[in-house]
């Protein structure tokens, strides 16, 4: 029996937010599932298939907690196994990556591919001395096979994996293959997912754990094809998934997947208040703030979390969108939650109104319509919109007639004052 980690996108150094303490977050996660899952589990080994970091080219402090992370299970002789992502990859105009540097330094091994345009077998069993290989056997009856970043060329590459694994020597009884790349149907806007029959291939060749990485949600397929998810959520619609990661045995009677979720995860909050034209401003700020005070009542959200926290207003309001002050009441909700990071999402529609007019209308009949339609897409007019456009007309003809400004002045109040009654 065979007892191994899987984990995947772990992005140390994601930055999205501008927040350190977030980007901290991702490190907190991945130590807690090393510790938890590898060491106190004291699995034979830790697979990561790909996206270790979030850029391609790091700062100190995160290759430091990638380190930090690696010498924990480097101290608990836990071998690492692990592959590129698309975020792991070379920088452009470089010909090595982090990853490599961190196999080459003993923390992890990195299973890469031969080029074979250079003459170089597709997969060369690992060499300790030279930290190179495309492909391991291990103690506990596992070989483990590598495996690159290909993009668009997935398809293509998985027959000339297949082919590859099938012109190996005869090795352990399972065979474990690290690849970086997203199936079809998992999660909606995803273009160049691979279908299930793009894989089988692989199966047919004795792959019989397929560790796949890239998608940041949790899925099994068919009981051979296993991808746990990102440790964290990149953004709050990510909230949503489940992830994890994979703690695994190999049997004789097969393959026992658990997906672990116990670890140090920032919590997510996703709020919605959904605004009517007939509501006015100050009714749509105290609705989104009392939203957040449900959810706190509630406990959905417990501020002391500090959790993200994302409320969206959407609906139709029936004033001017950009009266409302979004700066102030994100401050405002910010400080109620206490969340590490508060995304105030307006997204309203301005109350239309319309009347239909003739084609002989006349000039004042056409103005009347459009000052009552301006009038009752506002929620503070629109009851008294008719006396209100005969009112505006009757302004207009006043001041064209020379009266003076302070009597205008005084004709609006008077206005303005009959419509508060």
């Amino acid at each position: 029996m065979a007892r191994f980690l899987h984990i995947s996108d772990i992005h140390l150094g994601f930055d999205r937010y501008d927040s350190p303490i977030r980007t901290r977050d991702f490190f907190m996660a991945l130590r807690d599932v090393v510790q938890r899952y590898a060491i106190d589990e004291r699995v034979d080994f830790v697979v990561i298939a790909g996206d270790l970091f979030e850029h391609r080219t790091i700062k100190p402090a995160i290759l430091n907690q990638a380190q930090l992370c690696l010498q924990m299970l480097q101290q608990a002789q836990i071998p690492v196994l692990a592959i590129e992502g698309n975020h792991d990859s070379c920088p452009y105009g470089t010909k090595t990556s982090w990853l490599r540097y961190l196999s080459d330094w003993k923390l992890l091994k990195l299973l890469e591919p031969g080029n074979i345009s250079q003459g170089e077998p597709f997969y060369a069993p690992w060499d300790e001395p030279t930290g190179r290989g495309g492909y391991i056997d291990l103690d506990c009856g596992v070989r483990v096979l590598g495996s690159n970043w290909y993009g668009a060329a997935a398809p293509k590459a998985i027959e000339q994996i297949a082919e590859a694994i099938q012109a190996l020597p005869p090795g352990p009884a399972h065979k474990l293959l690290l690849f970086h790349h997203g199936l079809e149907g998992q999660i909606a806007r995803y273009a160049g997912a691979l279908r299930y029959s793009d894989l089988v291939p692989l199966q047919r060749v004795g792959v019989d754990y397929l560790a796949l990485g890239h998608i940041h949600k949790h899925y099994a397929v068919e009981g051979w094809i296993f991808n746990p998810g990102s440790l964290e959520a990149n953004n709050v619609e990510e909230g949503q998934f489940q992830r994890g990661a994979y703690l695994v045995e190999l049997t004789e009677q097969g393959i026992q997947a658990e997906l672990k979720t116990d670890y140090i995860q920032r919590p997510i909050v996703r709020l919605e208040y959904v605004a009517r034209s007939q509501d006015p401003m100050e009714l749509v700020e105290s609705g989104a703030i009392a939203t957040l005070e449900t959810a706190i009542q509630s406990q959905r959200l417990i501020p002391a979390e500090q959790p993200i926290v994302e409320l969206k207003i959407t609906g139709t309001v029936g004033f001017d969108r950009l009266e409302l002050d979004i700066r102030q009441l994100r401050q405002t909700l910010q400080d109620r939650s206490q969340a590490l990071i508060f995304l105030l999402k307006y997204d309203v529609d301005e109350a239309a109104f319309a009347s239909p007019l003739s084609e002989e209308a006349s000039r004042l009949e056409i103005e009347q319509e459009v000052f009552t339609d301006l009038l009752a897409g506002n929620a503070v007019y629109k009851k008294r919109a008719s006396d209100l456009a005969y009112g505006l007309i009757d302004l207009k003809q006043r001041q064209l007639e020379g009266e003076t400004e302070a009597a205008l002045y005084d004709w609006i109040d008077t206005l303005l004052a009959d419509t508060s009654d």
